[in-house]
């Protein structure tokens, strides 16, 4: 298994979730993805695998709320070698920045972030995607244990995506459970 070049340490394939690394670059690398979408910057660890597996000019939006959260993953993208002109770094809520983004503009979406907010985050992202693109959906497990409000957000979220005739979904194993649909062309 090969790591993303980057010196900053936290952003090993097994730092947060192994296995999850390298099945972002896999989703971005299958469809060739020049425009991806990623809710939950974080540290730069997903995006790090995102751009690993993108095409050589593809550009990676990716947002977060916290301010600093953005600024090390700029440090982590760009010490990684991944110039200004591959990133695209929103600092806000995904919930006012996806409606913002064009439709069909995008390869690949990429949520990981409030679970809570996966129903009004999987509709933005069907949107966004091409015929053809990935949503993928980390977080997501087949049966979700327990009860609460993002349980049931999870829940509602693999209803939706079952329901919805535009897309063709797979689980997969991966991280705490990678839920990916394809939107048919």
């Amino acid at each position: 298994m090969t790591r993303p070049e980057p010196a900053r340490a936290d952003v090993r394939e097994d730092a947060p979730v192994a296995g999850l690394g390298p099945g972002l670059a896999f989703l971005a690398a299958t469809v060739n993805a020049r425009a991806v979408v990623e809710v939950g910057t974080g540290t730069g660890w997903g995006g790090m695998w995102l751009l690993r597996g993108m095409a050589p000019d593809g550009v990676l939006t990716s947002m977060d709320v916290d301010p600093e959260q953005q600024r090390a993953a700029r440090r982590t993208f760009l010490d990684a070698g991944y110039g200004p002109s591959r990133l695209r770094l929103i600092v806000g809520l995904a919930g006012e920045v996806l409606p913002r983004l064009t439709d069909g503009g995008y390869d690949l979406v990429v949520v990981d972030g409030v679970r809570t907010e996966y129903p009004g985050h999987l509709v933005e992202a069907i949107r966004l995607l091409r015929p053809g693109g990935v949503l993928a959906l980390h977080g997501v497990q087949e049966q979700p244990t327990g009860e609460g409000p993002e349980v049931a957000a999870v829940r509602e979220t693999l209803d939706l995506v079952r329901a919805d005739d535009r897309l063709v979904p797979v689980l997969l194993p991966l991280g705490a459970g990678l839920l990916c649909a394809t939107r048919r062309p």
